[in-house]
């Protein structure tokens, strides 16, 4: 019997400190063939993947086409098997991400990759959202599961108006909190470290030019939720205060 929870924690942790994955569409020119490509993604605050690509690049031509996609993302184990590595597929369809949504994603996208501000003078790339229906995590051999979509949907956390209140809070009044999970998750100490995003999975800190994703061991959509499980974080990760 495999463990859903854990499986997810993992699949949710390789996701969201990843940037870089293969893109599956469905080829326009080549009828009823996949077609497979390189792309960078940043995640929302919930678990939809977010692309930002121009008009004219072969995959944006097929998801004009036709919707369905397939994302691919792996971490190699390049020091034993790379067949025994973790890798996460995300089966779903590829829409144009709505204007009263494009704001938030192009910030999204600046704070993880910011390289991407250079395309926005283009007008031929846009954003897309990955609205996921099906997921399948490899662990490794023998943890393999097709994972509950429930978390996985398009459903928007009720805090996010309230992120850089939060954030700022954070980073003023209790950057030991944050200085002892990087501690406890990561092995870094830093007492610079900064927290800069939030996801319902957890939330992201910059510390030595690295972006650093602090996990939660489940998803949060409410504020108050939000300030709980950071208060019993910081409980559990005090003999981690530096």
């Amino acid at each position: 019997m495999f463990n859903r929870k854990k499986y997810e924690i993992e699949a949710v942790n390789l996701y969201r400190s990843a940037n870089t994955a293969v893109l599956s569409t469905m080829s326009k020119k080549y009828e009823g063939y996949p077609f497979g490509s390189f792309i960078t993604y940043v995640t929302d605050h919930n678990r939809s993947l977010l692309m930002y690509t121009s008009n004219i690049a072969q995959h944006t031509i097929n998801l004009k086409n036709n919707s369905k996609s397939c994302v691919t993302l792996f971490k190699l184990d390049t020091e034993y098997d790379k067949q025994n590595s973790s890798r996460l597929t995300l089966i779903g369809d590829l829409e144009s991400v709505s204007n009263d949504e494009m704001d938030i994603c192009r910030e999204r996208f600046e704070n993880f990759l910011p390289e991407s501000k250079k395309y926005s003078s283009m007008h031929d790339f846009n954003f897309y959202k990955l609205k996921v229906s099906k997921v399948r995590w490899i662990g490794g051999f023998g943890d393999i599961a097709w994972l509950n979509e429930k978390h996985w949907g398009d459903e928007k956390p009720k805090w996010i108006k309230n992120e850089k209140m939060m954030i700022d809070h954070m980073n003023d009044d209790h950057s030991n909190v944050i200085q002892s999970a990087l501690h406890a998750q990561h092995g870094v100490k830093d007492k610079n470290v900064k927290m800069f995003a939030l996801s319902i999975d957890g939330y992201y800190v910059y510390s030595k030019k690295e972006i650093f994703f602090i996990t939660f061991n489940k998803p949060i959509y409410k504020a108050l939720d939000y300030r709980k499980i950071l208060v019993k974080q910081a409980e559990e990760y005090r003999s981690y205060e530096l």
